[in-house]
């Protein structure tokens, strides 16, 4: 049972930050005053889905995260995707805003960078263990 409460705990981030990014979505498209930058928004598409990332990876568990890395990234990064398409579906249904796939592919993009980077740290960190013979 103590376990359960855990695996539960685990994932309120990562639900907290999926709910953030339902109730951006949600906002009509003239809503947000972001600074005039090119491509500013795919920008924080992979911000807001690089946390997200760091979140599911979180969610999974430490026993997970290292009995299979790569794996767990690969489901981390196929998640974010799927979130970021049905971010952008109920999207359409938003006043003032539109489904764009390059917005899918910026979340994608950044979930992507963050599973690549925790799996660099992780090679890093476990590395500096080991010493010399």
């Amino acid at each position: 049972m103590k376990e359960h409460w855990k695996t539960t705990l685990r994932m309120v981030p990562m639900t907290l930050v999926m709910g953030t990014i339902f109730w951006l979505s949600h906002q009509p498209g003239d809503s947000f005053n972001l600074p005039r930058l090119p491509e500013i928004d795919k920008l924080c598409h992979m911000v807001v889905y690089s946390v997200l990332a760091v979140t599911v990876l979180f969610a999974f568990g430490r026993q997970r995260r290292n009995r299979r890395p790569r794996l767990v990234v690969l489901l981390t990064v196929l998640f974010c995707l799927f979130y970021g398409i049905s971010d952008e579906f109920h999207q359409s249904f938003v006043p003032g805003r539109s489904v764009s796939a390059l917005d899918v592919l910026a979340d994608c993009l950044g979930a992507l960078l963050t599973g690549l980077l925790w799996l660099r740290w992780r090679k890093r960190r476990t590395s500096a263990w080991c010493l010399p013979d």
